[in-house]
């Protein structure tokens, strides 16, 4: 049984950044200075770039929207906001009102949920056996 040895190239910081610099002054492409360097992988340079360069020739994702696009975001972006405030109302409704079945349970000695949720709708007959 044989295994295959998987070779590990490390880069000094001194040679990443001196890689960098040229990539940058030059304007060599990153392909080529991967090339002229025998730099495998990638993405290595690129990394690099991120790390220690001037962020200018890294790609940038533009995004070009119209006037319609922009509106819309900020309709729906406001909408959220108002269901935001909604819920938060609901919640707020909800607690105040768990608040005043508690303090109704101890004043009369009872506990209400249980007793309206084993009370059977109106109109409707529980049939026995």
């Amino acid at each position: 049984m044989s295994t295959v040895r998987k070779e590990t190239i490390r880069y000094s910081l001194s040679f990443k950044q001196m890689v960098v610099r040229e990539l940058e002054d030059s304007g060599i492409g990153q392909q080529a200075i991967s090339r002229k360097y025998n730099i495998r992988g990638g993405s290595t340079v690129n990394s690099w770039l991120i790390k220690f360069g001037k962020n200018h020739l890294l790609n940038k994702s533009i995004r070009i929207e119209t006037m319609e696009e922009k509106d819309r975001i900020k309709q729906l972006e406001d909408e959220v906001k108002k269901l935001k405030l909604a819920l938060a109302d609901t919640m707020l409704a909800k607690r105040c009102l768990e608040v005043v079945i508690d303090e109704a349970n101890k004043e009369y000695k009872t506990d209400l949920k249980k007793s309206f949720g084993d009370a059977a709708p109106a109109g409707s007959k529980k049939s026995s056996g």
